[in-house]
């Protein structure tokens, strides 16, 4: 049949993808994903859970998932069963597949194994001397996640749902005046960067900066804000050709275009007098040294609202800072796998050196200072 691949229906088969349970020596796992025919940038969540069989020993797991080109991918939570032989994880990554047709998810996994003594021994004496812990260290193979990802429709740009809002500030300028133009792309989706928004036809002059990007990843995707700050400048006047990105919704499964429609801009011709030194040769034998007076008073000025302004900045971030929740929180973490908890919770990639201190201390071998640990987590707030 047209449908069935071999005697199996292609429903079941998918259903089979997005949710598979396998036996290890000592643990099952399963993987589960919520969408395994994604469009190219379409986001896909992918869960896995680790639950320990053999409960006479202690069990702890080094995950992770393999870089690939194919894909890209961010964790988003991770919860862990707090029990010695009885381990029980719970792993959360939003992946947004890069190309069409069959790719593999891989992935890396540590099984340690080790005994109550030397859990016993290795968190004995001081917790800022905490003795290695030893485990026995096993490489387990995961067979690789399909993924069978579906083609964009020629020319799409963007994946998701977006609107696009633009600011000029002025139409008018003087030749060569620069013209302030930014433009912002808001939605959920893959994050809509783009290498130019700007025409190429056209000679005038194109000033460019960085996108501003603010993304935060959710298990719906990843909710984005880019703004595009950019200017424009030309001698006489012009006009700015529409500007016009393709995208296309893989959840509504349609194309849209995102637009700025074409902009003139009248530009005010400087007479040359007011362009040129009047004076054909000045005396090169005299020099004016009134300028630097006055140089120097604008450094002094300057440099007075500056640090006036850099202090008040100082000291309202320490009030904002001594009541800050989240600071709070860490400070009333009593040992490393609380203040994991409270970091991981929050969501902040400032965080991310710290929960790797903290996974290495609590899963691996990693040695600690948790008090400084804990003032570290406190000082990126």
């Amino acid at each position: 049949m047209k449908n069935n691949l071999g005697k199996i229906p292609l429903h079941l088969f998918i259903f089979f993808l997005s949710f598979i349970t396998l036996q290890a020596e000592d643990f099952t796992y399963t993987f589960n994903t919520d969408h395994p025919t994604p469009y190219v940038k379409e986001p896909v969540v992918l869960t896995l859970d680790l639950n320990q069989t053999n409960h006479d020993v202690v069990l702890l797991f080094n995950f992770s998932i393999n870089k690939s080109e194919d894909y890209t991918f961010q964790r988003l939570d991770i919860k862990e069963t707090d029990s010695y032989h009885n381990a029980k994880i719970h792993y959360v990554y939003l992946i947004y597949p890069l190309k069409s047709g069959d790719i593999n998810i891989t992935f890396s996994l540590l099984k340690k194994v080790t005994t109550d003594d030397s859990v016993a021994y290795s968190f004995s004496g001081d917790r800022d001397n905490v003795k290695g812990l030893v485990t026995t260290d096993t490489h387990i193979n995961l067979s690789p996640l399909q993924l069978k990802v579906k083609a964009l429709p020629e020319g799409t740009a963007l994946v998701g749902d977006f609107t696009l809002t633009y600011d000029i500030k002025e139409h008018q300028a003087k030749a060569y005046e620069p013209l302030p133009f930014q433009v912002s792309i808001k939605g959920e989706g893959y994050p809509p960067l783009v290498d130019t928004l700007l025409p190429q036809e056209g000679n005038f002059t194109r000033f460019t900066e960085k996108p501003i990007v603010k993304s935060i990843a959710t298990k719906k995707g990843t909710q984005s804000t880019v703004t595009y700050p950019m200017a424009l400048s030309h001698h006489q006047s012009f006009t700015l050709s529409p500007i016009v990105l393709k995208a296309f919704d893989p959840k509504r499964e349609k194309s849209y275009t995102l637009e700025v429609p074409s902009q003139h801009f009248d530009i005010q011709q400087v007479a040359a007098h007011s362009l040129v030194d009047k004076v054909d040769s000045p005396d090169i034998l005299r020099e004016d040294w009134s300028w630097l007076s006055a140089f120097l008073g604008y450094i002094v000025v300057f440099s007075a609202g500056y640090l006036t302004a850099l202090s008040w900045k100082w000291k309202k971030r320490q009030i904002n800072k001594e009541n800050h929740p989240l600071i709070q929180k860490i400070q009333s973490c009593k040992d490393e796998k609380a203040l994991l908890q409270v970091l991981i919770a929050a969501n902040n990639k400032r965080f991310t050196s710290s929960i790797e201190k903290l996974e290495s201390s609590l899963y691996g071998n990693g040695k600690i200072n948790f008090n400084k640990v804990k003032q570290a987590a406190e000082e990126q707030i």
